[in-house]
């Protein structure tokens, strides 16, 4: 039996292999609302033998969508397209689920293939909130540093949004710390630089995302997993260590949360990043090795590695980004390449 496709368990839920479909932004809501681009986007994936479909990241407030056209969960009238996608992604077969996230400094940017720079208000962009008032680049906003009122306010905006994807029927949950966005600017030093219980030294960097994982553990359904993607290394002397990673997946288990999505980078754009095919894979060998449930992410694109990255026990669970763009159907090939019976869907039997 391939170890790529023996099933996951994760709390009540089971995977029926160990293929993800990471979260990509698809820029095409108005409102922060799902679409039919949704519907069928994430839905082919579903079909064509992923065991888990995530959303892209879901905006818990307005002002957190890296664009205009992000998706979002900030209101109870977003609950009803996503209740259809939930719905259809599991009737296929595979588990729905939602990353909850909050862009934080890099909102408010055009969509890439509009050149992905800042808005000016007059292009619909906003002014962002931040874990200090430092600007992520050249031409980004210096974002308002975040009160201890906005972190109030952002907590409930998580807690909210969970009990949203309860309503709509997600069962997987996942909070976006990673790729330089609002929670994993209050973990790096590169960008947090308060004096106050949420900065210094690690314990005050780290106390956030610890708030946030016990809020939302608190509404979200006991059977059902909570998961974390974490940027594992910044890339940049100084900035966030692998390290700290580990020590910061050590204290989110006692919060409820059940496994690490390992992501690297994001926070600086003068990080040198190696990227190669499974460059971050060390990055969910390390968490997994420290007791956590990992799942590796970046450039994991051939059935054959991603089978080795699971049999030899770098993760638990591999995460496809672009293959998945790429191709619809990557778990299906998969299966065929890995002598694995692929389960088809009838509608389609005729071309396998």
């Amino acid at each position: 039996m391939s170890s790529l496709f023996r099933p996951l368990q994760l709390r009540g839920v089971t995977l029926r292999n160990r293929i993800g479909v990471s979260p990509m932004c698809q820029y095409s809501s108005t409102d922060g609302f799902a679409s039919d681009w949704h519907l069928v986007h994430l839905g082919s994936r579903a079909v064509g033998g992923a065991g888990l479909v995530l959303t892209e990241a879901s905006a818990v407030e307005a002002r957190g969508r890296i664009s205009p056209e992000d998706l979002g969960i900030w209101d109870d009238a977003q609950i009803d397209q996503l209740t259809r996608i939930a719905q259809h992604v599991q009737a296929q077969g595979a588990v729905a689920g939602m990353q909850l996230a909050h862009a934080g400094r890099k909102a408010g940017t055009a969509r890439p293939w509009e050149g992905g720079k800042p808005l000016s208000d007059e292009q619909g962009g906003w002014q962002p909130i931040g874990a200090s008032p430092i600007a992520f680049h050249t031409g980004y906003r210096v974002p308002t540093e975040a009160s201890l009122d906005d972190i109030a306010t952002i907590r409930g905006a998580f807690r909210d949004a969970a009990r949203r994807c309860v309503h709509a029927g997600f069962r997987w949950l996942e909070l976006h710390a990673a790729h330089g966005y609002l929670l994993h600017s209050f973990l790096s030093p590169l960008s947090n630089q308060r004096k106050d219980l949420y900065g210094g030294g690690f314990d005050g960097r780290i106390r956030l995302l610890l708030e946030v994982a016990r809020d939302v553990r608190a509404v979200w359904p006991e059977s059902l997993p909570l998961t974390v993607r974490l940027s594992c290394s910044d890339w940049v002397d100084g900035g966030w260590t692998l390290e700290e990673t580990v020590e910061l997946a050590r204290r989110l288990q006692p919060e409820g949360v059940d496994l690490i999505d390992c992501s690297s980078g994001g926070s600086s754009p003068h990080a040198k990043v190696p990227v190669q095919p499974g460059y971050q894979v060390p990055f969910a060998r390390a968490v997994r090795k420290a007791g956590i449930p990992s799942a590796a992410v970046g450039l994991i694109t051939e059935p054959l590695q991603a089978e080795t990255i699971i049999a030899e026990g770098d993760a638990d669970l591999v995460m496809l980004g672009r293959a998945f763009l790429r191709d619809p159907y990557w778990a299906l090939h998969a299966a065929k390449t890995l002598g694995v019976p692929p389960t088809i869907p009838s509608q389609y039997l005729r071309a396998f």
